[in-house]
């Protein structure tokens, strides 16, 4: 029979052994199917006010939440060009390579091979010297596939494709996180600021007290000791102004980074006392499962470690796989080519373990320890998000009450001032009584501006851990001009 013939003879059964071998590998795949674990979220958040409503703050973009404008350019900036965030990005493009890497796998590996070679040998022939130098030229094309009948190949590819959701996850957390720090170092950076005023406002007030006790004991009024305190409270507020100015430095270098940027000054926009709350509705708590990214992430963790389970069973059970291999041989090259595939070979094997040492159960064990981490994962991590928003509505709730009383200390420390200042030029107070006053109502101005912060940031934190933004797809995250 000629090769040819061969040829014609043998594809046919090929191709039919190939096809069979695909209707086999799409049978079930071993091992578990994914199964949500069962988690029932709390029926309301703790310390939610309002009645269970369905509309939530997650579901408004972030410049819907943070009104002001330069506050909005640096956050879109962040999104452009912070390093984490392309990172992540980075992550997800080499995640969906891996995926194809895995599924790779599932299809027939065909290969090449080109050989040339000149040997020297020595064969006793009549008539001849014995030794016999010939050439030898041959090509060959390879083809290797195994038959995924158990699914180790589609589990593999399974596990790749969550990581891949998994790290799309990553990024959206990682663009909701970078949202709210640069709101929060933005809040801290304008509360800095009006720091600084109430720092200066202090110093001008301290110099005053000290030049009018400076011109009363000169007088012989009154005593140095007063010229002497009031001199240590002005040199305090000197001291307090240069601190508040290297914060207000590193604070502005810390967002600078969170920019993607090198250290640089941070235009601001409306100050902290014209900063505005809005409206904070939770919405539903079962949604929250759905808006957080790192919930989302948590899961996609468990349906990966679910399919290496998969893997890890299908481990056990032999492998089975077809080969072929046709090329052409000869002494000289185109003798390669003069008839079809005078190389061949088709064949069919199975192998599988029959003693391993306990290794293959051993590796089972661990993808199932590591599925019960990650359910322990997952559900601490839904515990967590709940944490956070409760945390983040009692911080608003209580803020308000102590943002109201710190408004009424000051007003009344600031008449204080006024009074002791009255009495001690009428003769009626001490030196002491004056910078008593004076010394409470800064710090007592400084706590006010803490409590206007804290209120921002219960904001910025309530809106994170709501999952803030999720139902915006990436290129949507940009503030549309």
């Amino acid at each position: 029979v000629s090769t040819r013939a061969l040829t014609r003879l043998m594809v046919p059964r090929v191709l039919a052994a190939l096809l069979a071998a695909a209707g086999i590998a799409g049978c079930a795949a071993v091992g578990p199917n994914y199964k949500r674990p069962d988690v029932t979220p709390a029926p309301q958040f703790r310390f939610q006010i309002s009645t269970e409503e369905a509309t939530s703050i997650a579901d408004l973009p972030w410049w819907q939440i943070f009104n002001d404008k330069a506050l909005q350019e640096l956050i879109a900036e962040a999104l452009k060009s912070n390093y984490d965030l392309q990172a992540a990005v980075a992550r997800i493009e080499q995640a969906r390579a891996l995926v194809g890497t895995a599924q790779a796998a599932f299809y027939p590996q065909v290969g090449y091979q080109g050989i040339a070679g000149r040997e020297k040998a020595f064969v006793p022939l009549e008539g001849s010297s014995g030794n016999v130098t010939y050439n030898s030229f041959g090509q060959l094309i390879s083809a290797v596939w195994e038959i995924d009948v158990w699914g180790r190949i589609r589990r593999a590819t399974e596990a790749a494709r969550a990581n891949l959701y998994a790290q799309e996850d990553v990024r959206r957390g990682v663009m909701l996180t970078l949202v709210s720090q640069v709101a929060a170092a933005y809040f801290s950076l304008v509360e800095f600021d009006r720091e600084l005023a109430i720092a200066n406002e202090s110093r001008d007030t301290y110099k005053h007290t000290l030049d009018l006790f400076r011109t009363r004991f000169e007088s012989g009024r009154d005593s140095k000791l007063a010229v002497v305190r009031a001199q240590a409270s002005y040199d305090s507020s000197a001291a307090t102004i240069a601190n508040l100015n290297r914060a207000i430095a590193q604070q502005e270098n810390a967002i600078s980074v969170l920019l993607g940027a090198y250290a640089k000054g941070i235009a601001r926009g409306s100050p902290l006392t014209e900063q505005v709350t809005p409206q904070t509705p939770v919405g539903l708590t079962t949604d929250i499962l759905k808006r957080r990214p790192d919930i989302q992430q948590a899961e996609q963790t468990m349906i990966g470690a679910n399919a290496q389970i998969g893997v890890a069973v299908a481990n056990f059970f032999p492998t089975i796989g077809l080969s072929a291999l046709f090329g052409g041989q000869g002494t000289k090259v185109e003798d390669m080519f003069k008839s079809s595939f005078s190389i061949w070979n088709v064949a069919a094997g199975i192998s599988g373990p029959i003693f391993e040492g306990g290794r293959l159960k051993s590796a089972y064990l661990a993808q199932q320890a590591f599925w019960d981490q990650t359910v322990a994962q997952y559900r601490q991590t839904v515990v967590v998000a709940f944490q956070e928003t409760s945390d983040a509505l009692i911080a608003q709730q209580t803020l308000v009450d102590q943002r109201a009383a710190l408004q009424g200390q000051v007003q009344s420390l600031r008449e204080s001032v006024d009074l002791s200042l009255t009495r001690y030029n009428a003769g009626r107070a001490s030196y002491f009584e004056v910078l008593e006053a004076e010394q409470q109502l800064f710090p007592s101005e400084d706590a006010l501006a803490q409590t206007q912060r804290d209120q921002l940031l219960a904001v910025v934190n309530l809106y994170k851990a709501l999952g803030g933004g999720w139902n915006l797809a990436d290129k949507e995250w940009a503030m549309p001009r």
